[in-house]
């Protein structure tokens, strides 16, 4: 005989919902995963010595790194493993891969101020990133604290890039490798302000003369993308100091933390 409490645990069962199985949104993680294997290539490049190959790489995972969240926002698939997947997708692509290729490229040449050049490069962009997931939610989204990770990679292989082009010896500018591997690395963990570019609204209407202008960006560009793009992200280099001096200049608050009107929940946290 069938008791009355098997029939009643029969039917709780089947009214308790059945736990979904977690999964992982492939889209954005398919761009992360792209710009994961474009800082495997140029480490790949540089042990090969195509140096002009390993920027190449570098730069686009630069790409596909800044089309992985807007992906995931656009699908509404934001997830906390896409988080972790992109950040250590970033220490590869932006922090260990510049500084392997910058060391096997020239700082070699310079014995162990070269190999501690570049680690403090690495060192200094895992602490940037680490700095970046903490800081999310209490840090203005239109500027970064710091110079973000990929335009540091872009300062240092640009600068092999370009150099490797106008087919300069390396020898020749080891020191200077030097300089800028330390410049962009001690940036990177800095608080001085660069401009991020998130408030920048893709979805809204623009004159036709924007379109025009992009096309003509485009082109510039294709003149000779080595010097067009290093020029770049040289002046974006220093654009943070030069935001940073003007702050100070007026008596502005230089910090980026809780300076957002957008979000009233920051508002007073560091003053």
């Amino acid at each position: 005989m069938h008791d009355g409490n098997d029939s009643a645990l029969s039917v709780q069962d089947e009214a308790l919902p059945r736990k979904r199985r977690k999964g992982i949104y492939i889209l954005p993680n398919l761009f992360t995963l792209a710009a994961l294997f474009g800082g495997f290539y140029a480490v790949v490049m540089a042990m090969n010595n195509r140096f002009d190959l390993a920027a190449v790489g570098v730069f686009c995972a630069m790409v596909l790194d800044s089309l992985d969240g807007r992906v995931a926002r656009m699908t509404n698939t934001q997830s906390a493993f896409g988080e972790q997947m992109d950040s250590l997708s970033d220490m590869v692509s932006f922090g260990a891969a510049p500084a392997l290729i910058a060391y096997e490229w020239t700082l070699r040449g310079a014995g162990r101020w070269g190999w501690i050049a570049a680690f403090v490069y690495c060192a200094c962009a895992a602490l940037r990133l680490a700095r970046f997931n903490v800081n999310t939610a209490v840090v203005d989204k239109r500027w970064f604290q710091g110079l973000p990770s990929p335009a540091a990679a872009a300062l240092v292989t640009g600068f092999i890039w370009l150099m490797t082009e106008l087919e300069v010896a390396r020898t020749d500018v080891t020191w200077f490798m030097f300089a800028l591997a330390l410049y962009a690395g001690l940036t990177m963990v800095t608080n001085v302000p660069f401009y991020s570019f998130k408030d920048v609204q893709m979805k809204k209407s623009v004159p036709f003369v924007v379109i025009v202008l992009i096309a003509l960006g485009i082109a510039i560009v294709n003149i000779h993308p080595p010097i067009v793009m290093f020029g770049l992200f040289m002046a974006y280099g220093v654009s943070g100091y030069v935001v940073y001096g003007l702050r100070k200049m007026k008596g502005q608050q230089t910090s980026v933390i809780s300076t957002s009107t957008d979000e009233p929940d920051e508002r007073g946290l560091h003053k």
